[in-house]
């Protein structure tokens, strides 16, 4: 018995043995596997960036590489990779969700300083989308809480876009009335009572509007406004509210599936060709703002400049942000009860 156990624990660090080279051996020979979980709206940017990137790599290394992608909602993607996604790297909508990987122990501390400007290659904002002709005259926040209109927007629970969107719904109101925070909270609470559909994620609610009919308005990022324009065209408007947020989507390497995966080197090249100028170029064709400064001035009549933003600064950083408006209890669910 003793004998045929030790043949068969032989055979067992035998096939391990030769997993794990397998394994190794499938990261280190001319192809590489890389996966991205990222969030909703993200899809066509990384489409187009990914073939890219896949040219530049082998240009660089001589190595092919496949990209899997992943989308849904930004908070509900990042609990997908707590609970076991295979996720190289994320490329998520805000810094919070990252972090939320970072206190399961998955990603090293410090990831928001690993590449430039926060690890955020891009920003975007929050815009307001209506149908041609805008016949509820919407221009602005207060617009939103008018009789007979109806919302859409995605929910603060699983998407991260919905978060931009109640901050910067809720620095209107702390403009409108001075820091009075009962105000802000009948103001929001308001806003809140006109959404007439509230799905998962940002694009969901891109389709609940613009496939599905429903609503007079939708509460979106900006680079969803932008692509809805461009691919239904004649048939909506975009409105640039007087407030909104500069919206930074944060990206980061896995490093506990990275190092499992022997994926960290191209992990890191990939996100950080995200900056390098023919990636900015893809990012602003996407609607995404790039941070290089002379691509985004050169895509000037595609974004509006000038539009007043707050940041996430104003909130005390996101920490703060998630326990004072998004937890279980907090103001969020104070003003809204699903």
């Amino acid at each position: 018995m003793r004998k045929v156990f030790k043949v068969f624990a032989g055979l067992l660090v035998l096939t391990l043995a030769l997993s794990a080279c397998s394994s190794k051996s499938s990261q280190s020979g001319n192809k590489v596997k890389l996966t991205n979980v990222s969030y909703d709206p993200t899809r066509e940017l990384y489409a187009a960036y990914n073939k890219e990137f896949k040219d530049y790599y082998k240009k660089k290394t001589g190595k092919t590489v496949d990209i899997v992608q992943s989308h849904g909602g930004s908070g509900k993607q990042a609990r997908s990779v707590v609970e076991g996604a295979d996720a190289d790297v994320v490329t998520l909508a805000l810094e919070h969700d990252i972090t939320l990987i970072q206190n399961a122990g998955m990603i090293d501390s410090g990831w928001q300083h690993e590449f430039d400007l926060d690890s955020s290659p891009y920003t975007s904002t929050i815009v307001f989308l209506v149908r041609k002709g805008n016949k509820k005259n919407i221009k602005d926040w207060d617009d939103l809480i008018k009789p007979n209109v109806d919302i859409i927007n995605p929910d603060p629970k699983s998407s991260g876009g919905a978060m931009w969107n109640f901050l910067a719904a809720w620095q209107y109101s702390k403009v409108k009335y001075g820091n009075d925070e009962a105000k802000s909270k009948e103001f929001v609470k308001k806003l809140y009572s006109h959404v007439k559909v509230m799905d998962s994620g940002a694009r969901g609610a891109t389709t609940t509007f613009v496939e599905n009919g429903q609503g007079d308005v939708l509460i979106a990022w900006e680079n969803e406004a932008l692509a809805t324009l461009k691919e239904y065209p004649g048939k909506y408007e975009l409105v640039t509210p007087s407030i909104s947020i500069l919206a930074q989507p944060s990206v980061a390497i896995v490093d506990e599936n990275a190092n499992k995966n022997g994926t960290q080197k191209v992990a890191k090249d990939y996100l950080k060709y995200l900056y390098s100028t023919k990636a900015q170029e893809i990012i602003a064709k996407n609607g995404y703002r790039p941070s290089n400064k002379e691509v985004l001035k050169k895509y000037g009549k595609t974004f509006d400049l000038n539009v007043k933003l707050c940041t996430i600064k104003d909130f005390g950083g996101w920490d703060k942000a998630y326990k004072t408006y998004f937890q279980d209890g907090a103001i969020f669910d104070q003003i809204y009860h699903h």
